[in-house]
């Protein structure tokens, strides 16, 4: 299965190997993957979604002769995949944590056990969780804000690189190469 984006083709793979989950603090779960693409692939390859960040981890394909430029690019893309990597596996790690104490607090001060008298676990409904989505909401706002402005500056970082490569890739096809001048 193919999808397209600009120029170049994505390609998705079923992993080999499973994941190996690291903590959120290390190294990102993408690249703890197992699967390689073939060496003659001229794509990037996107991977499953990780289980804990929800995110899909992208293979990022490096040409033989790689200028400077798409080597930065290249590099940027792959800082930010594992910065996004990491913010969202830690972001869904604490959610789910708080949002199981607030359901056990939730019902003990109901005077419920975790489990009804089949063994189920038991839920709250969804207007006894708005109130822990709102709660968490609102205590990690400035960390959400935070994370969407270095988003928006790795983003426009990217999109300023791609629309450099992308100039220099053409001026190659038509034949203008850049000299150097003597001083």
């Amino acid at each position: 299965m193919a999808a397209l984006t600009g120029s170049r083709a994505l390609r998705v793979w079923t992993p080999l190997r499973r994941y190996r989950h690291s903590e959120p603090s290390g190294p990102a779960p993408a690249k703890a993957v197992g699967f390689y693409p073939p060496p003659d692939s001229k794509y990037d390859w996107i991977g499953p979604p990780d289980r804990i960040s929800n995110l899909r981890p992208i293979k990022f394909f490096v040409p033989k002769n790689e200028s400077e430029p798409e080597r930065k690019l290249r590099e940027l893309r792959e800082e930010t995949q594992d910065w996004n990597q990491r913010f969202w596996a830690t972001q869904n790690m604490t959610f789910l944590k708080e949002k199981e104490d607030f359901i056990t607090a939730r019902l003990r001060s109901l005077g419920l056990d975790e489990r009804d008298e089949d063994g189920h676990k038991r839920k709250l409904n969804a207007e006894e969780m708005a109130d822990f989505y709102r709660d968490f909401l609102s205590k990690n706002l400035e960390k959400h804000t935070r994370y969407n402005r270095e988003w928006y500056k790795r983003n426009f970082t990217i999109t300023l690189l791609m629309a450099k490569v992308t100039l220099l890739r053409a001026w190659e096809k038509l034949g203008w190469k850049k000299t150097k001048t003597e001083p």
